[in-house]
């Protein structure tokens, strides 16, 4: 188990600099991912907490990635690679909310998840949002008009599990549309 976690703490912290988060001040550019909030954290600290990326003395474990004047801007909640990351979604909720952060990521390694809590559910991401793509996606709000006016079919949660699925064949098929159904686990209102 240990292992586990071993392996999604490096290859998250691989993943947040490949995407451009840093650890420690690069030249003029600050660090801008914390552990704990107002701690900062040297190479000795990062390499001490071991094998258990879930849980120290002090608790869980988050990163918390922040914007170009050093205020929070993303939870990120790291899971071992044997869970999925969605068990960790409502305590990143609350971490994010005591933080003031809209958007949260949910990683444990290889699956992982981005959430801006003012506009849904988290969706699968394939690679962890830069630091400049998270600042211009934090100027979009919510239309709240859109929802009132959204029309809700009998296919409304069907879309949000396989949105293209009237282009599947199986679909088309009527004999196979049963089976289709069941082996996608679909919901229709």
């Amino acid at each position: 188990m240990a292992n586990k976690e071993a392996t999604a703490r490096i290859k998250i912290n691989k993943l947040l600099e490949a995407a451009g988060w840093r650890f420690f001040p690069e030249g003029s550019a600050p660090a801008n991912i914390r552990l704990e909030p107002s701690v900062t954290i040297k190479s000795s600290d990062l390499e001490a907490l071991g094998e258990n990326c879930e849980k120290t003395s002090k608790g869980f474990i988050d990163f918390l990635l922040l914007d170009t004047k050093g205020f929070p801007l993303i939870v990120l909640e790291a899971k071992s690679e044997d869970k999925n990351p969605l068990v960790g979604k409502e305590q990143a909720r609350k971490y994010a909310k005591s933080q003031n952060c809209r958007f949260v990521i949910l990683s444990n390694g290889n699956l992982h998840y981005f959430w801006d809590l003012e506009r849904g559910n988290p969706y699968i991401i394939t690679s962890f949002p830069t630091p400049d793509s998270v600042i211009g996606y934090q100027q979009v709000t919510p239309n709240p008009q859109r929802l009132i006016e959204d029309q809700v079919g009998d296919d409304y949660i069907v879309l949000t599990q396989r949105p293209n699925y009237q282009s599947e064949a199986a679909w088309h098929n009527e004999a196979e549309r049963p089976g289709y159904i069941m082996a996608n686990n679909l919901r229709f209102s």
